[in-house]
């Protein structure tokens, strides 16, 4: 798969922090997605042991979530753990998965954050201008804002508000469970974002291109 290369990556926090001010003109996240043209989905996510990460990108079919390929790959995590910077140090080497990928995903849904970030470009808005395909963020915790508790049923989800913005969703996935914070992450909507992680939920929480993601990060042979 090709990408843009849009910047170099040997950068410190103070650096990071003013190209992700630069770089956020360029997020859109009022596009919405044709979920009815979606036929590939991929995960992304990260794992991290002994300083050494390595990335996951799970491609699978929708919306039968049949596997149909896997990209890994292994480098050492050279930028600290910063909140708000975490493409910073994840960004290197999930672009070494994305440049192994024999088949361009329709949509790529990342375990991480998107529009729903202090700076609007959390890891799936930054990896999408790289990408130039949309993207969507599904976090199992919110980096910012504040929201009401979502209703108990699938589906219902409240909007996060960031400086008086709305920046994404708590979103319930599966009744009894915690909710997740969806946003857009590039060439994406917060409706359709939504729509979408609701189509990929099963039998749990996360919804499975994330699951198998993170299952394949988290394997170190």
């Amino acid at each position: 798969m090709h990408l843009a290369r849009r910047h170099d990556w040997n950068l410190t926090p103070k650096e990071a922090v003013a190209l992700q001010n630069r770089l956020r003109a360029e997020v859109v996240a009022d596009r919405p997605l044709d979920l009815a043209a979606v036929r590939y989905v991929a995960g992304v996510d990260v794992s991290v042991r002994d300083n050494v990460s390595q990335a996951a990108v799970v491609v699978l079919s929708f919306p039968d979530f049949a596997p149909v390929e896997t990209a890994l790959a292994r480098r050492p995590a050279t930028f600290p753990y910063v909140p708000g910077l975490l493409s910073f140090r994840e960004g290197e080497v999930l672009v070494e998965a994305f440049e192994k990928l024999s088949l361009t995903p329709d949509v790529f849904l990342f375990d991480g954050t998107g529009y729903l970030h202090p700076r609007r470009i959390g890891i799936a808005s930054h990896m999408g201008l790289w990408l130039g395909v949309p993207t969507v963020a599904n976090a199992k915790k919110r980096l910012c804002g504040a929201n009401a508790e979502p209703g108990p049923e699938p589906g219902d989800w409240t909007p996060v508000i960031h400086k008086g913005e709305t920046v994404g969703a708590a979103l319930r996935t599966k009744r009894g469970c915690t909710p997740v914070f969806v946003s857009p992450g590039h060439l994406s909507d917060l409706d359709s974002s939504i729509a979408l992680v609701m189509a990929s939920v099963t039998k749990y929480r996360l919804p499975e291109p994330v699951r198998a993601a993170h299952k394949a990060a988290g394997v170190f042979g």
